[in-house]
């Protein structure tokens, strides 16, 4: 079997717009929704494009309400909106900085006042810096990548469980890399694998209040965020290198968040689920 490839392409703003790639990333959901998160309110970081969009349009069809927290890319957010309402649900989009403690409080509270409630909360945002040689990583570099991808879920969690009740669910986003390493990520693997940690250390601490916590490390996935970090050849062989030699489309991704949010992951905490392609890595 031949690797798959992409059209090489390139896009110069992170976290990308999902509009501008070719091919188009697959949110659709690979199945009818059976309820399984009726009457669930969800709170998505990154929740305008990629996994996040997937995952949203994903909990709105099993029955949740969504806020939808994303960076600055409007035209993404208010169609994955358009796309959570034609699943017959309700989304609002709220757009900033999830590195900024303030804003992140001022999230939570917005979902709670229009929606009355908060059960799942799917940390998701991140950032990624390509950079070839360490010595070239720099401290403020290193601080924004934290603040994106490490901080802000101490943040949201923290302002979250002031409204969360027994039975809700934290959802965190890993990576393959916070297994395997990747020498050009160096900094955003680091982050990824202080994510493993804190998600198996808040099922710990939160278990005696019900919440359960767990975490998806997805593999090579075709979502903005590529063609916005790599170059437009390395684009193009995305995925290529894992057993399924291919990339993973975002909606072979979501149903991990999905099941993790309901009550058939009722016994499942301080774990982490792995759609890689194929790669055996550890637990």
């Amino acid at each position: 079997m031949a690797p798959k490839t992409m059209p090489a392409q390139k896009q110069d703003t992170q976290p990308g717009r999902e509009r501008f790639m070719a091919p188009k990333p697959d949110y659709e959901p690979k199945y009818p929704g059976v309820g399984k998160l009726k009457g669930k309110v969800a709170l998505i970081t990154g929740g305008d494009s990629g996994i996040g969009r997937a995952v949203a349009v994903a909990m709105a069809r099993e029955g949740a309400r969504i806020a939808i927290v994303y960076l600055e890319e409007h035209k993404d957010a208010n169609a994955t909106r358009d796309l959570v309402a034609r699943e017959g649900s309700e989304a609002i989009i709220l757009s900033g900085d999830v590195g900024d403690e303030d804003f992140c409080e001022a999230v939570v509270e917005a979902t709670v006042e229009q929606f009355g409630r908060l059960d799942i909360l799917v940390n998701n945002a991140a950032e990624q810096h390509e950079t070839d040689d360490v010595r070239n990583i720099d401290a403020a570099q290193v601080e924004r990548t934290f603040r994106t991808n490490i901080f802000s879920m101490f943040f949201m969690v923290k302002h979250a469980l002031r409204h969360m009740p027994k039975g809700g669910t934290i959802i965190n986003t890993t990576s393959v890399t916070a297994y395997q390493g990747h020498k050009t990520l160096i900094d955003y693997s680091a982050t990824k694998g202080a994510i493993v940690t804190l998600t198996r250390s808040l099922s710990e601490a939160l278990a005696k209040d019900g919440i359960r916590v767990n975490a998806v490390a997805p593999g090579p996935i075709w979502t903005p965020l590529i063609p916005a970090s790599f170059e437009p050849e390395r684009v193009a062989h995305h995925g290529a290198s894992v057993p399924m030699q291919r990339p993973g489309q975002p909606n072979e991704v979501a149903p991990c968040y999905v099941f993790l949010a309901s009550e058939e992951a009722s016994y499942i905490s301080g774990q982490v689920l792995h759609p890689n392609g194929g790669n055996v890595v550890g637990s």
